[in-house]
């Protein structure tokens, strides 16, 4: 049997929805309440995912959002209603995720008896808890937009409501949409003291002989201007496998890409200086057409006495920083949230962990 031609997973799901689960909810509980949604992990959320997507974490899915004594009441009997009655594919795409014995990860197969289903059964509140370490229905303090990887908050604001008959799940996303300004001002900050933190080993690291380590800290760099675009652009930036197609989508990659591009394939010095030194004109121009501070030279110029060619970006932090009008979050530390000083996957996908690495940072006590 051939394989049907790809469909983008946020409209396979929106189909799952109305064809396969929506009816066989109905005749389950007529009238229950409920929202329906294809948020959380997966590439098709962000809308990134093709053909490949298919191999594993990918198809007719969903979360099924019930009130939590609904959950209670009628949770068991919904699954396994899903299970038996569902219809074995949806526009070609199976509905029985076979486990693959890593981790539950799930592939699409055919099956001939009940179906293990990609339909999750939650309340909204448990399932925010569980993905972000707080639930945004009961507001969003400086501590949880700090503790949130922005591959987190990217995940739980992209993708698609199919319904929200709870009157939860649109007002949660609305919430976390993006940062309260002064604390948006500050995270841009801090992405701008990273790269001040760096420039200047790219031609420190050359002058020495080691070619690699100024390759490395090149490509850090053009890592950190890529995230800061998408904070500039207002976009959540993903984690590394997308970062740079959520790059592309932003108002500044036409200009900018061509000179990240050239730094990361040069292998001569000099040149890898001059073209982050064009990246970094690039960058601060978009810093000042925002206007968020008054205009900031972009010139480069030379580090203290060594002749090496720098932004010196802590400028462009310290320009964020005096507009900033909270004192509250001008008292904070200039580590920024959680991805800004942790790069560990195994902690950014945890919200234990981040949460207390962010509590740690702030000095606040634990509980």
């Amino acid at each position: 049997m051939n394989a049907p031609a790809f469909l983008p997973g946020l409209e396979l799901c929106r189909r799952f929805y109305a064809e396969a689960v929506r009816p066989l909810l109905e005749e389950a509980a007529p009238g229950l309440a409920h929202s329906a949604a294809r948020i959380g992990a997966g590439s098709e959320v962000l809308g990134f995912d093709t053909a490949r997507s298919a191999d594993h974490d990918w198809g007719p899915r969903l979360q099924l959002f019930l009130d939590p004594e609904d959950v209670a009441r009628h949770g068991a009997r919904i699954d396994a209603l899903l299970s038996h009655r569902l219809p074995r594919t949806v526009h070609g795409f199976p509905t029985h995720f076979a486990d693959t014995g890593e981790a539950g990860i799930g592939v699409m197969r055919a099956a001939d008896g009940p179906v293990r289903h990609g339909v999750e059964i939650t309340d909204p509140a448990a399932w925010f808890a569980a993905r972000l370490g707080f639930d945004p229905g009961e507001g969003v303090g400086t501590e949880d937009w700090l503790a949130t990887p922005t591959q987190r908050l990217a995940e739980v604001t992209s993708g698609a409501v199919l319904h929200d008959g709870l009157g939860r799940i649109v007002p949660a996303r609305t919430a976390l949409d993006w940062y309260p300004h002064d604390l948006w001002l500050h995270l841009l900050a801090c992405q701008w003291r990273r790269i001040s933190q760096e420039e200047a080993f790219v031609g420190r690291c050359a002058e020495v002989g080691d070619a690699l380590g100024s390759a490395v800290v090149a490509a850090r760099l053009v890592r950190d201007l890529m995230r800061l675009c998408l904070l500039m652009d207002r976009r959540y930036p993903p984690y590394a496998k997308w970062l740079g197609s959520a790059f592309a989508r932003t108002a500044g990659a036409p200009a900018l890409a061509p000179h990240l591009t050239a730094a990361l394939a040069a292998t001569d010095p000099q040149e890898r200086e001059t073209y982050l030194g064009r990246a970094y004109g690039t960058v601060a121009a978009l810093h000042n057409r925002l206007a968020l501070t008054d205009p900031v030279d972009p010139a480069t110029r030379p580090y203290h006495s060594r002749p090496y060619r720098v932004l010196r970006a802590e400028r462009f932090a310290d320009a964020l920083t005096a507009r900033i009008t909270d004192p509250a979050v001008r008292a904070l530390p200039v580590s920024g949230a959680v991805d800004q000083f942790i790069d560990s996957t195994d902690v950014l996908t945890d919200p234990a962990a981040t949460r207390a690495a962010t509590r740690a940072v702030l000095g606040v006590p634990r509980p």
